[in-house]
């Protein structure tokens, strides 16, 4: 695929004299992550999010102020679709807070369930597998490990969870060479669970080498990650695999690109990964993008001045965002 880069870069002054940087409350930990600091930008188009997690180097958060611009200043396809299918999410909790996490999302039919949390055990995954099933019998679910298990151990839980009958296992192992020798592993034992390929998608030099080397079933495709909706939609095209839209933990004006990319795809054979502001205590916009009877709808949103006054980040955390905008904004330019 071609490096991720705006057409038409916006001045970087442009970008610093719309951005508001705030710090949303988490319902629950998710990913080791309490509190979801983003920064926001207006532009002509609307709003878009630009929030690539701290940990990320400026090269790989280059994508994302790639599809916030996309989002501000040249908007979204056309959609082919009004509504979006929605999955649940349920963080690696005790199994015991699963029904209180599952409240947060109202009725659903399909829900993704973390495992391979640092610090727990193959047991506490299938004991939240077990609740979820308990809550929602008829319910599609799938499991997320990030990556966080060693081939031995993946074999060994999802063979664990056979009986389950999961729709997928998200990013079981880390690497393309990885998935492959894994679901090579799982289908000499007789175990036809699914591969989804999350990481190696959209943190790979090339997105398209999990497909060429069939290392998975399906992939799993945000757009932020990936450099925005119309990128996105070209990786998906390219690959010639199923696709799963999912969110990186998004505020609702980031959820807004998760659902253009869902409402543009071509097909949209599974419920997405959209969802997650159930799992934030607060939300920048007032209409919140939250799942209804499993569903959200393709509609815009816009943040509530009230809201964004409310979250607005320390001012130590909005210098640490704005100087981290200056350096991203030179990778874009190619000059970082």
């Amino acid at each position: 695929m071609p490096p991720v880069r705006p057409t038409d870069l916006p001045p970087l002054a442009d970008l610093q004299d719309a951005a508001r940087v705030v710090s949303v409350p988490m319902r629950v930990r998710f990913r080791s992550t309490e509190t979801r600091e983003v920064l926001l930008l207006r532009g002509p188009a609307g709003w878009g999010e630009f929030g690539p997690f701290p940990e990320y180097d400026d090269a790989e958060a280059a994508a994302w102020l790639a599809s916030g611009i996309e989002a501000a200043w040249t908007g979204y396809p056309e959609p082919r679709r009004s509504r979006i299918p929605v999955n649940a999410t349920v963080p690696a909790v005790a199994a015991d807070r699963v029904p209180e996490v599952l409240a947060g999302f109202g009725p659903v039919s399909t829900v993704k369930i973390k495992v391979a949390e640092r610090g727990q055990s193959l047991e506490d995954d299938v004991a939240r597998v077990a609740a979820v099933r308990r809550a929602l019998p008829d319910a599609a679910l799938r499991v997320d490990a990030n990556a966080g298990w060693t081939h031995e151990a993946a074999v060994e839980a999802l063979t664990a969870l056979g009986p389950v009958h999961l729709q997928y296992a998200e990013q079981p192992v880390d690497g393309i060479d990885g998935l492959a020798r894994l679901r090579e592993a799982l289908r000499d034992r007789g175990v036809d669970t699914l591969i989804a390929a999350d990481e190696s998608v959209r943190r790979a030099d090339d997105p398209l080498r999990v497909a060429r080397a069939g290392a998975a079933d399906l992939i799993v495709v945000k757009a932020a990650p990936l450099g925005g909706v119309r990128r996105a939609l070209a990786v998906v095209a390219a690959a010639g695999l199923p696709a799963v839209v999912s969110s990186a933990l998004d505020t609702s004006v980031g959820i807004r690109g998760g659902v253009a990319l869902a409402a543009a795809l071509p097909d949209l054979p599974f419920a997405c990964g959209l969802g997650t502001v159930a799992l934030m205590a607060d939300d920048v916009v007032a209409d919140s993008l939250r799942p209804v009877d499993g569903h959200l709808d393709v509609r815009d949103v816009v943040p509530d001045p009230d809201r964004l006054d409310a979250l607005a980040a320390r001012p130590d955390r909005e210098r640490w965002w704005r100087d981290r905008l200056t350096r991203v904004h030179a990778v874009l330019a190619g000059r970082g």
